[in-house]
């Protein structure tokens, strides 16, 4: 009997981390002036595997992604796709489910080996799902990212993002 609950115990935390914390996202694209063009980027969109299910907004040039729960979501992956289309993010708001995690200036968490650290964000702990928006170059519109362009300095593995 041991044995078995020594061995159900690692499987069990695994299971508890595979759970991907990451809601949906809701992307919009600038560039697109067509249902052909929106049509080319929710093609590429479908082929990364963590996306479970897309859903295009052609009023306001966005689409709602869905995940799939057992895989980590891949931001860079995102972005890459939309560029492969022939298309630039506009921006990248993300519903991410946090259990007390104190959000402030210079704070971060960790998601998928990567750091996503808290700027222009007024103290508060997040508990529940919350959406977030990714402020790098390449998430956002030129005119957009001029706002964050001297706080958001670029460091490997890390995500600038404000609520």
């Amino acid at each position: 009997m041991k044995k078995i609950f020594y061995l159900l115990i690692p499987m069990l935390l695994a299971f508890g981390m595979a759970s991907a914390q990451v809601i949906k996202a809701e992307l919009q694209v600038a560039g697109l002036t067509c249902s052909m063009c929106s049509r080319a980027t929710d093609k590429q969109l479908r082929t990364l595997d963590f996306i479970d299910s897309v859903g295009i907004d052609l009023s306001h040039a966005s689409f709602m992604l869905y995940f799939k729960e057992d895989k980590p979501v891949d931001f860079q992956q995102i972005q890459k796709k939309v560029e492969d289309a022939g298309f630039s993010v506009a921006s990248l708001k993300v519903a991410y489910r946090f259990d007390g995690v104190k959000a402030e200036n210079g704070a971060s968490f960790s998601y998928n080996n990567s750091k996503f650290l808290f700027i222009n964000t007024t103290p508060k702990v997040l508990s529940g799902v919350e959406t977030f928006s990714i402020i790098d170059k390449g998430f956002l519109s030129p005119k957009e990212f001029k706002k964050y362009a001297g706080q958001a300095v670029p460091i490997e593995n890390t995500y600038h993002i404000t609520l």
